[in-house]
């Protein structure tokens, strides 16, 4: 950002965010900022002088425009702090406007009002939400992100009223134009807003509740490979016989019959890579490509119901995100899986000092919520303590080399 550019945009969020601009101020005060909010080490003697004299110089320009005034040391050039000119201050929302694009306040509760009027009566979502606008705009307040809130009351309009049935991305087509902007921009918030604040129930993805409304994730292929047989319209089908397994569309599900496993054990498998790579005579494997969404689930839970005799395990990264899944997995489908080579001992193995990891504040964070629940809490605790994680794709190299 441009020195003018920061200066101006500093002074005028302040003073919009005062109760000076909300007209309930007791006490008259200068809107003001220091020079090291501009430039960190403004006032430090290893401070870059080129810096240094550029926000002088800048803060100079602007004092000479009218735009602020100049506090300067007693006895010396550096400054003190920079005073807005508050009775300049839409005169200097136009010049940073025209200069830097910047969108003023005004604008943008003008756009919160138009927002109101649009989306007020389209769904009842959209009617709670523009009553909550109604009361920022008397407040003199703004929201965050007008974009995102308007993209968010487009999508809730058109998903409430829905009674279409859609994949996910058709709905976002007919919404924005654009396939994949649902997805990646409000699908989160519009869910967030469909369930009222509340997570989902156990074992429910948050965009789950889209179903309700006609409109569906696209459905996962189930892939598999082992020594197993599908029987799907009465016909039986022997995997062992494809060596790099199979994979078919989870909308044959209702076809499926029965599903038998010959080897001793079912697991499940996080990434494509250590599913590809794993190979055991005795075990049949599934890609899970992260969280287990309802078809997948649903064919998880017929290989259990027609094998209660087998082992059922989980091979994921020893991550937080590893255990996440495998803990979603668990209280989704009901199925005692097991962990496989998620463990302490597995994080100790030399061959894989290597490939160690240092976990990020995020992964502290989501290990935290962790550490105290069951199975994972002693490899949780071995994490936190040593900082590592480890991701399962040389794991599954070394099996796949040791067989």
């Amino acid at each position: 950002m441009h020195v003018e550019e920061k200066i101006l945009t500093k002074l005028v969020t302040k003073y919009r965010n005062s109760r000076k601009d909300l007209g309930t101020n007791t006490i008259v005060r200068a809107t003001r900022i220091r020079p090291s909010e501009i430039y960190r080490r403004y006032a430090s003697n290893d401070g870059d002088y080129a810096a240094i004299e550029e926000v002088n110089a800048t803060a100079k320009a602007l004092c000479d425009k009218g735009f602020i005034k100049v506090v300067k040391e007693p006895f010396g050039t550096q400054i003190e702090e920079m005073i807005l000119s508050d009775g300049r201050v839409e005169e200097i929302e136009r010049y940073l406007s025209k200069h830097y694009g910047y969108v003023s306040k005004d604008t943008i509760i003008d756009a919160m009002r138009k927002l109101i009027k649009t989306y007020g009566n389209k769904s009842p979502h959209c009617n709670s939400i523009c009553k909550q606008l109604k009361e920022l705009v008397l407040k003199r307040k703004i929201v965050h992100n007008i974009q995102d809130t308007e993209d968010m009351l487009k999508a809730l309009a058109f998903v409430e009223n829905n009674n279409e049935d859609l994949y996910i991305r058709e709905a976002s087509m007919k919404i924005f134009g654009d396939s994949k902007y649902f997805e990646t921009t409000v699908l989160q918030m519009v869910c967030h807003h469909l369930r009222n604040g509340e997570q989902p129930s156990v074992g429910e993805m948050e965009d789950e509740i889209l179903g309700q409304y006609h409109i569906h994730k696209e459905p996962r292929n189930i892939t598999i490979k082992g020594n197993c047989t599908i029987t799907i319209n009465g016909k039986p089908t022997d995997i062992s016989a494809f060596q790099n397994g199979i994979t078919f569309s989870a909308t044959d599900l209702t076809a499926i019959t029965s599903i038998n496993l010959y080897g001793q054990t079912f697991m499940t498998i996080e990434n494509k890579t250590a599913w590809m790579r794993y190979n055991n005579k005795n075990v049949v494997t599934m890609y899970l490509g992260g969280y287990a969404d309802r078809f997948q689930r649903d064919f998880i839970r017929k290989v259990y119901e027609d094998n209660k005799d087998s082992t059922f395990l989980h091979f994921g990264d020893i991550d937080p995100g590893g255990f996440w899944i495998h803990h979603h997995l668990v209280s989704s489908t009901n199925v005692p899986f097991g962990l496989y080579e998620m463990s302490i001992a597995t994080l100790q193995n030399k061959k894989y000092e290597s490939c160690l990891h240092k976990l990020t504040d995020n992964d502290i964070t989501r290990l935290q919520q962790l550490k105290n629940k069951e199975p994972y809490q002693e490899v949780v605790h071995y994490m936190l303590k040593n900082n590592v994680k480890l991701e399962q794709e040389i794991v599954a190299l070394d099996v796949a080399l040791q067989n």
